[in-house]
């Protein structure tokens, strides 16, 4: 330690000033970052939702019919705004609605069953033709499709890899064109889509899904930076795991909340902005926001050290998969045999 002083202070006094402004530099900044991140977390709130709409406005949210799409579509109910609900599943749809509206009987709602996956002309036509003459205050972008379980690249079935990316990338990409330029012209409007710590993080064993979350990513800053001048916002939600049938997770922890507790944070910190500097990018659950800080600042996203961790990780959880898989499939033999 001390030949290392020794040697610092053999340097020119500018050039050891330079070196101690530099450290001071990064102290600050990375002691400010955690303090925006704590404010962020458990003082300030977002955006009022009104700005993008007064009551009658709508809100678009595809993947309606079930899980966080069903529960952005309540809360945004609860708020006032009329709904158009876009799944896959009619009978989900009309189940949702029917619901909705014995909550909430003022309220307006649309409904358009359409399969994403199939990329289909005629449905993005379909939805055109429904929203058209609406003033859409919110369109949230949560259709999305992940691998049943951890696999290898090589392992994944084309039909698979096909459906991740059409489902994710262009149906978010086509939804948007079809909502985007009315929020454009009306000077207002409110983007969100749903991100994913795989598509931040580089994530072995879901290499397309983290490909496709990595796309929207990039995507949503750049269009974001397009929209700002015709005062449309755009971000991406970062989200970690949640208790649901997409994380297999089924008890709430830290790093895992409720879906409902989930959606309520991330309307509410709309527009606090990244926790690392990422612009047009929120983490609205504070313990996946503190995740992401220590990651970018000790560790590094892409760093050899965390992609051993994931990579190790998801060779566990295809172990666990896979077992079980092997379990039930005996047992169904064993019921077959004894029928």
């Amino acid at each position: 330690m001390e030949a290392a002083h020794g040697s610092f202070r053999s340097f020119p006094q500018r050039v050891q000033w330079l070196f101690a402004g530099i450290g001071a530099l990064l102290i600050t900044t990375r002691a400010l970052s955690f303090v925006q991140l704590l404010a962020n977390a458990f003082i300030l709130r977002g955006a009022d939702l009104r700005k993008y709409g007064e009551n009658g406005t709508w809100a678009v949210i595809t993947g309606a019919s079930d899980g966080l799409g069903k529960l952005f579509a309540s809360e945004l109910a609860a708020k006032s705004f009329n709904l158009v609900l876009v799944s896959r599943t009619q009978s989900k749809l009309e189940a949702v609605a029917q619901e909705l509206q014995v909550k909430h009987p003022d309220l307006q709602i649309k409904i358009l069953a359409m399969d994403y996956s199939q990329n289909d002309n005629a449905d993005y036509d379909r939805l055109r033709q429904l929203v058209d003459g609406l003033e859409i205050g919110i369109l949230i972008n949560n259709v999305g499709q992940s691998h049943s379980f951890a696999v290898p690249f090589i392992l994944t079935e084309e039909a698979i890899i096909d459906n991740i990316v059409t489902v994710n990338c262009l149906g978010t990409l086509r939804t948007t064109r079809v909502i985007a330029p009315g929020m454009a012209q009306r000077k207002r409007g409110l983007i969100l889509n749903m991100g994913s710590t795989a598509g931040w993080m580089p994530m072995p064993y879901l290499a397309t899904y983290a490909g496709s979350k990595s796309f929207l990513h990039h995507w949503s800053a750049a269009l974001a930076s397009e929209l700002k001048e015709s005062n449309v916002d755009v971000y991406l939600v970062f989200t970690h795991y949640t208790v649901g049938t997409m994380s297999k997770i089924w008890k709430p922890s830290t790093f895992a909340p409720m879906q409902p507790a989930y959606v309520r944070a991330a309307l509410a910190k709309v527009g606090l902005g990244g926790t690392q500097n990422l612009a047009h990018m929120y983490a609205p659950w504070w313990s996946h926001a503190l995740m992401q800080w220590c990651v970018e600042h000790i560790i590094g996203e892409g760093s050899k050290l965390g992609l051993w961790y994931n990579l190790g990780q998801q060779k566990n959880i295809r172990i666990r998969a896979l077992r079980k898989w092997e379990r039930e499939a005996e047992k169904a033999a064993e019921s077959r045999k004894a029928g």
